[in-house]
């Protein structure tokens, strides 16, 4: 028999509150309980819904719990920031399916998508993922940073726009340093943009190079991008500059 109950895993976005989907909203609506990290929880908006807000790194009890909830009927909202299938919680909850009691697997689970960090802030600045780009977290709680350090030089070889997420925290204050140095160490020079809390009141962005970029300016709410050969920067009389990648793939660009 399949349990009555409903797994929602819905990404916020970014932060501001015209950046969370119709369909997230429709689903926070809905929900009895609100489950995630406790800044998340924090961002849903008012309803009667119950909430269980708990400490980073707990990413598989929190998909437990609210496993669980959803087996006893419970209509369950799992919150992340962005987008929830990248480096966030919908993962942790299938871990969780695959690994748990087989009734979890007739659940009714839902992801539903959100805005992605690096998608707001390649909007703020024009289209620098305008050709082949890939994605990399620098948090090495769940791989070694020799993992990390392969991908950065594999990415940087094949000429990839690179998104850096969870590039710096008060627990590694060093590694997104050791990743520049990597970077300049595999391709030499090129354009680095620091995206701070994008969307945001004190949004800051912060455009710049491998050969001048300041480690210190990066925390865990920057979004770093480094460009590939191929990237360029449009001047502007007034305002920021904008930033894009061709389309079009040429030798030696």
């Amino acid at each position: 028999m399949t349990p009555a109950g409903r797994l929602m895993v819905v990404g916020l976005g970014p932060g501001p509150e015209r950046w969370l989907t119709a369909e997230a909203q429709a689903l926070l609506a809905e929900a009895t309980d609100i489950v995630g990290y406790g800044p998340y929880v924090d961002r849903v908006p008012p309803s009667a819904a119950r909430r269980h807000a708990s400490d980073n790194r707990v990413e598989l009890d929190r998909a437990r719990h609210a496993l669980e909830l959803a087996e006893a009927g419970a209509r369950v909202a799992v919150v992340s920031g962005g987008d929830p299938g990248v480096f966030a919680m919908a993962a942790a909850v299938f871990e969780a399916v695959e690994a748990g009691p087989p009734a979890w697997r007739g659940l009714d689970i839902l992801v539903a998508p959100g805005i992605t960090a690096m998608l707001a802030a390649a909007a703020r600045l024009g289209a620098p993922l305008g050709h082949d780009f890939c994605a990399i977290s620098l948090s090495d709680n769940l791989k070694p940073w020799a993992v990390v350090e392969k991908r950065l030089v594999a990415a940087a070889a094949a000429d990839l726009v690179i998104a850096l997420y969870n590039p710096a925290s008060k627990a590694r204050p060093d590694q997104i340093g050791r990743a520049f140095e990597a970077l300049r160490s595999a391709v030499g020079e090129r354009l680095v943009i620091l995206a701070k809390a994008v969307g945001r009141p004190d949004e800051t962005i912060i455009r710049t190079s491998l050969a001048a970029v300041d480690p210190r300016e990066v925390d865990m709410r920057t979004l770093v991008i480094i460009g590939s050969a191929a990237t360029r920067v449009i001047e502007r009389p007034e305002g920021e500059a904008w930033v894009y990648t061709p389309r079009r793939w040429e030798e030696g660009a």
